[in-house]
């Protein structure tokens, strides 16, 4: 079924259905009426590519968002589910490129210009995915932000604050000596933004409170958190409080120090940074800075699309620190 076809039968010229169907210009009732019981019975589509090509627009965006480790976590899932659903209240389509800054998906979204504009997650400190996006002139937004953000549009957590704020509840409670269980070594090495920034937390925290504590390395899965729980008692028996950024090992964490007879939070206290779904999906709940991965998701689809109006709007940042929601995984330390 085409517009001729449809002209055909409304008894109409091409370019009256073409006004119809666009509104560029006005139609009478009776026709708009005739023409669309045409395409009602007929169940015509319109071209979306043909649309695009002729209003410069796709109505679609892009979500650059490679896998931090082998598979994406159920907390990555939440971020992909929230932009997605964000987009679809302002009609956009989400299109999704798993690539880095040399990978060809990567470069067709981009120089093919295949989407209106594009989110960029799982940022490094150093990423060139930003900076190709900068010397393009593209319209994108980050989610998270690089050591220079300037000149970017983002939204973000403060994970250095966070994760200063999960260790003074831990001192509060009288815990003298922490654990922090971070990401990969590979992530860390990489740069990974949100685990380098909550190193440094946790470090400035440390010092601050006049604390014991030592930073891990773990793996985004349940095993690696059972051994990283093993290093950390192993390397320290005396440690009564840990901090995790690593929701994707924490069913591990929770395992392994049932197995080494430490018991949540009477002998051990556990807190962190991890959406609220998973925070309440172990037992005791855990305390943590609760991660607002689908209000971070609407923030970004709205400051692309401030990007991509037809004038664009100035850069915005939104740094964001959710409050410690407590629960029952810690309490004060053992004497």
């Amino acid at each position: 079924m085409t517009i001729g076809e449809i002209a055909r039968r409304a008894r109409v010229s091409r370019s009256t259905v073409s006004y119809a169907l666009s509104g560029k210009r006005p139609v009478s009732e009776a026709t708009r009426l005739r023409i669309q019981r045409v395409i009602d019975e007929m169940g015509y589509q319109p071209n979306a590519s043909a649309r695009a090509l002729a209003r410069g627009e796709t109505r679609t965006l892009g979500l650059v968002f490679p896998p931090a480790s082998t598979h994406y976590t159920d907390m990555q899932l939440d971020f992909i589910g929230g932009l997605v659903d964000a987009a679809a209240v302002r009609d956009y389509d989400v299109l999704m490129s798993p690539g880095g800054a040399e990978d060809r998906t990567f470069h067709r979204l981009i120089g093919e210009r295949r989407v209106d504009g594009a989110i960029l997650m799982e940022i490094r400190l150093q990423d060139a995915r930003v900076d190709r996006m900068r010397a393009t002139g593209f319209p994108f937004v980050t989610i998270g932000r690089t050591a220079q953000p300037d000149g970017t549009s983002w939204v973000d957590l403060d994970h250095g604050r966070l994760v200063q704020h999960c260790v003074q509840h831990l001192a509060q409670l009288g815990h003298r000596r922490l654990a922090l269980v971070n990401r990969s070594e590979e992530l860390i090495r990489a740069g990974y933004e949100s685990a380098r920034r909550g190193q440094d937390g946790f470090e400035r925290a440390l010092a601050e409170h006049e604390l014991t504590g030592r930073s891990y390395q773990c793996g985004d899965d349940a095993a690696s958190g059972e051994a990283c729980v093993e290093r950390i008692l192993s390397d320290d028996p005396g440690v009564t409080g840990i901090v995790t950024l690593n929701e994707a090992a924490l069913g591990g964490l929770y395992r392994g120090l049932g197995t080494a007879g430490r018991e949540i939070p009477r002998d051990m206290s556990v807190t962190g940074i991890v959406g609220s779904r998973w925070a309440e999906a172990v037992t005791p709940a855990l305390t943590a800075a609760d991660v607002p991965s689908r209000e971070m998701g609407r923030i970004a689809i709205d400051l692309l699309l401030e990007r991509i109006g037809p004038s664009a709007a100035p850069l915005r940042h939104r740094l964001l620190t959710p409050p410690i929601s407590l629960r029952a995984s810690t309490g004060p330390a053992a004497p």
